[in-house]
């Protein structure tokens, strides 16, 4: 069984930056890819960016150029540093990992940027 831990969220003014971390328990977790949803309220939940066991990334357009997302493999935490941020940015972030083809979750944690 796989857990996931995130922490990070907050309530922040447009333009500002905040750092979201995500630790997945077990080591059955190492090395693999991981990455970050959100979802806001009256909407689905959609991907923000992915990371793969490796460090290769992918980024929806949203977010491109102003969010980063990283890795610790040796703590198995994922990082995602959200700078220049919108209030469209507003919503619950969850983690996810992939293990063998099932998707794990993180219980999310809220980000609100005010205008």
């Amino acid at each position: 069984q796989v857990q996931l831990v995130e922490s990070g969220g907050g309530l922040v003014q447009a333009g500002g930056s905040l750092r979201l971390s995500c630790a997945a328990s077990g080591s059955i977790a190492s090395l693999k890819p991981m990455g970050w949803y959100r979802q806001a309220p009256g909407k689905q939940r959609e991907l923000v960016t992915t990371i793969t066991g490796g460090g290769s990334t992918n980024y929806a357009d949203s977010v491109k150029g102003r969010f980063t997302i990283s890795r610790d493999n040796a703590k198995n935490t994922v990082y995602l540093q959200m700078n220049s941020l919108k209030p469209e940015d507003t919503a619950v972030y969850y983690c996810q990992i992939v293990i063998f083809g099932h998707d794990y979750w993180g219980q999310g944690t809220q980000v609100t940027v005010s205008s």
